[in-house]
């Protein structure tokens, strides 16, 4: 059921912002495997993504 599986996607670029965004909430929180259907491999790929995205200032942490 792993979308990044399913395409064959071993690393997830924190780069690409357009990729990341389906994976967070309105708020900029990282959805839960539940709601993503990701495999337990790549939710800890995404979220180490995303929390370099945000250091990097190309995802902010809140948004309003």
């Amino acid at each position: 059921n792993c979308y990044f599986c399913k395409q064959r996607i071993g690393e997830i670029d924190f780069k690409d912002a357009k990729a990341l965004k389906p994976f967070l909430t309105g708020l900029g929180k990282i959805r839960a495997r539940k709601r993503t259907g990701l495999c337990r491999f790549h939710q800890r790929k995404l979220a180490k993504a995303v929390k370099q995205a945000r250091h990097l200032g190309l995802l902010s942490a809140i948004k309003k």
